[in-house]
């Protein structure tokens, strides 16, 4: 996957979570969460479709790494898929 795609990802788990959530002149380093007013059970949600959505293992260890629209591209970019297909929570 590369950044674009990455992003593209972010931007519709986002938009699954916040319906509407507009990422238009959107910073790169604002704060998700902030941004679109998520509250815990909204980021978990956003965390489960991003996984979901990029065949990615993410762990609650990610969680501090999935603050902005860059950071959370930058870490599915990096990212291997989850082996045999399966997605985490």
């Amino acid at each position: 996957m590369n950044h674009d795609q990455a992003r593209d990802v972010v931007r519709e788990a986002a938009q699954h979570v916040v319906p509407g959530a507009d990422f238009t002149g959107l910073a790169p380093g604002a704060n998700l969460r902030d941004a679109f007013e998520m509250d815990s059970l909204d980021f978990l949600e956003f965390v489960e479709e991003l996984a979901r959505l990029s065949g990615r293992e993410l762990t609650e260890n990610d969680y501090p790494s999935l603050v902005t629209w860059e950071d959370c591209a930058r870490l599915l970019e990096s990212r291997e898929p989850a082996a045999h297909g399966t997605r985490s929570r």
